[in-house]
């Protein structure tokens, strides 16, 4: 049985219950509201997460046209539905000088815009960089950091505010606001072992940059949230892994789940009722503390770490929104195992309150063909004409 097949005779779906009220064709923003209201839809959204950079060189081999070459293009080929992120200025602010400080053959050696020299492969390929030097440290460090995060910097808020929101109130697709990141970027800045090991030796200075974040957070998207209406919110962290959190539930819960919800409350106040924000690893030990602090949508759901969208959705219910969590590897497997991973969040997807794709960037080794396969397979999923 194909998804087709399966849509058929699977009663009581969100798509079944917008035929049954005769709903006619609707906006990708009327979509993407009324899926995660767990409502009617006339079909469900339609997005991908993008590509590894080499896999474009594979798939030309193998028929895609040459001048699909980024993510835009690949997004207009496939025929994704669109949203956009307003791109708000949550980071340092001046940002530091990018600057070659050596170079040859193989490797570039590069102190980038936040402060980090990394030694990066010149080959293309989509691994992670080897990082040399951390510009955040300590104390002292700190203090120079903090001046970078000052909310009333000239700049931060761009003088065409007024433009943007009209131009905002015209869009037939969702609109949604950057709310950064209060942990992941304080990560990138210390090093994976300092910010471990600080929030044993200097709990204080931890507190106080997360303070710090979530403060410049309020101060930047509160003029935005004044005049535009948004239809999500979404920020960035990173700090999980296959094993679990960076940091333990319970300094998740005693450093970050107050500032979450300041920030979560701040957006519901202005309408904003989806709010996720994007962290790879496994997240099921900490997936509750965000519900709990306001932050009720679960991105970009990676299964292979050991994030599972069924278990989170029949733990959580309805109090948990999936955007995601298509388990990538199946993608290798061929036709039969896509197929099979389909039919296993088929019913969670029929709920309402999922929208289902690969659960990162698809990998390299990927065949075309395959992901053609894929991709036929979910719109009969999501409710596409066939």
């Amino acid at each position: 049985m194909n998804l087709q097949e399966l849509r058929k005779a699977t009663q009581g779906s969100i798509i079944g219950q917008a035929k049954a009220l005769r709903l006619g064709q609707m906006t990708p923003r009327e979509r993407w509201r009324r899926v995660f209201r767990f409502q009617a839809v006339d079909r469900i959204p339609h997005y991908e997460f993008g590509y590894w950079a080499e896999l474009y060189d594979e798939w030309h081999a193998q028929g895609l046209p040459p001048h699909i070459t980024d993510e835009a293009a690949a997004n207009a080929y496939f025929g994704f539905d669109e949203r956009w992120t307003l791109p708000v200025n949550v980071n340092l602010h001046p940002t530091f000088e990018e600057k070659i400080i050596h170079e040859d053959e193989r490797h570039i050696l590069r102190r980038d815009s936040e402060g980090v020299l990394a030694e990066i492969n010149k080959n293309g390929t989509s691994s992670i960089p080897h990082y040399i030097e951390f510009p955040l440290k300590g104390r002292e460090d700190w203090l120079r950091f903090k001046e970078r995060l000052d909310p009333d910097t000239p700049g931060r808020i761009p003088k065409n505010i007024a433009e943007i929101a009209a131009q905002c109130r015209q869009s037939e697709i969702p609109i949604g606001l950057d709310i950064g990141s209060i942990f992941g970027r304080l990560r990138n800045w210390t090093g994976f072992e300092r910010i471990a090991m600080m929030v044993y030796d200097d709990p204080d200075l931890v507190d106080e940059m997360v303070e710090t974040m979530c403060n410049l957070i309020i101060a930047t998207i509160t003029p935005f949230l004044r005049i535009i209406e948004f239809d999500y919110a979404g920020g960035w962290e990173d700090m999980a892994f296959n094993n679990g959190p960076l940091i333990s539930p319970k300094m998740f819960r005693q450093f970050l789940v107050p500032r979450y919800k300041r920030i979560a409350d701040l957006l519901r106040q202005h309408g904003v009722h989806i709010i996720w924000t994007d962290c790879d690893g496994n997240i099921m030990s900490i997936a509750g503390l965000w519900i709990e602090a306001g932050y009720n949508c679960m991105f970009p759901i990676e299964v292979r770490a050991g994030t599972d969208p069924v278990a989170l959705r029949e733990k959580y219910g309805r109090d948990v929104l999936l955007l995601g969590g298509f388990d990538k590897m199946a993608l290798y497997k061929g036709r039969e195992a896509i197929l099979a991973e389909l039919r296993r969040l088929a019913p969670y997807v029929e709920q309402g309150g999922f929208i289902p794709h690969v659960d990162h960037r698809t990998p390299a080794g990927v065949r075309l063909e395959d992901y053609r396969y894929y991709l036929r397979e979910k719109k009969a999923l999501l409710g596409f004409p066939q």
